[in-house]
């Protein structure tokens, strides 16, 4: 009898989520996937990075094009600021 083989998919850590949020907000500028990896504080694996990628843009927080990765995300409170300063977001 054969065993159907089943693949678990690792889940990435808050923590690591996390750091890869605050890498892509204090790049301030467009990065490609392989320059945020060099960023990164730690290793992370590709197909991880890439599911938090997916994970952030999905929550509006950030946008992945073919020329890389930008952080879009303002605050509510930012965005306070800016209408309390006569800007309409």
């Amino acid at each position: 009898m054969e065993r159907a083989q089943t693949q678990i998919m690792h889940s990435p850590t808050l923590d690591t989520v996390l750091m890869v949020e605050r890498t892509l907000q204090d790049a301030k500028e467009l990065i490609k996937v392989a320059e945020l990896k060099r960023r990164l504080p730690r290793k992370v694996m590709h197909q991880t990075l890439m599911r938090i990628l997916d994970y952030l843009q999905a929550s509006g927080k950030i946008l992945v094009t073919a020329r890389g990765v930008v952080w879009t995300y303002t605050p509510h409170e930012a965005m306070e600021k800016l209408a309390n300063r006569g800007l309409k977001p």
